[in-house]
Order: structure tokens, then C-alpha cells, then sequence
């Protein structure tokens, strides 16, 4: 499954709930998955369409994998939301 459009990707109530934990603070599959009641694999599978999209970057730490917010990911989003505003 890979999503490209950052709008697909945040469609997905599950995506928007690890972006809510991520904007608090970087974390690994395990600690996101505590707060989801998903499994660990489908999580990893909803940080790789956030992932295939820029919207959170991944950084290895020993064996650990920690995921964070993507900050210019987001950039794409802002444009097109500020047309409506301009």
C-alpha cells in the first residue's frame, strides 16, 4: 500500500492519531502502537504511508526505529490550504 497524496494518508483516523502522538514526541512502532487498538505490523504499515508521503521521517537508534514529524512534509499541505485564505 503506498500512498503518495498527504491527504490520503491523513484520511485515515489511525495516520492522524500517530501524528498527534508524534507532534508530542518522537517515538518507536511499540510506543505508538499502546495507544491504538491495532496491531504493532499495522502500524508500521499506516508510518509507511506517512512515510511514502513526507509527512514523518525515521531515524535508527541501535535496533530501535524512532519516527518523528516531518516538518517540511507538511509544507505541501500548508500551500494548498493557504490559497483558501489568501
Amino acid at each position: 500500500m503506498t500512498i503518495a497524496d498527504p491527504f490520503d494518508a491523513i484520511a485515515d483516523p489511525n495516520r492522524r492519531h500517530l501524528l498527534e502522538e508524534l507532534r508530542r514526541a518522537p517515538k518507536t512502532v511499540n510506543e505508538l502502537a499502546e495507544g491504538l487498538p491495532i496491531s504493532r505490523p499495522a502500524v508500521s504499515q499506516h508510518l509507511k504511508a506517512l512515510l511514502d508521503c513526507n509527512l514523518v521521517s525515521v531515524s535508527a537508534s541501535g535496533t530501535r526505529r524512532i519516527y518523528a514529524i516531518n516538518r517540511p512534509g507538511f509544507d505541501r499541505l500548508n500551500l494548498w490550504l493557504d490559497q483558501f485564505w489568501s
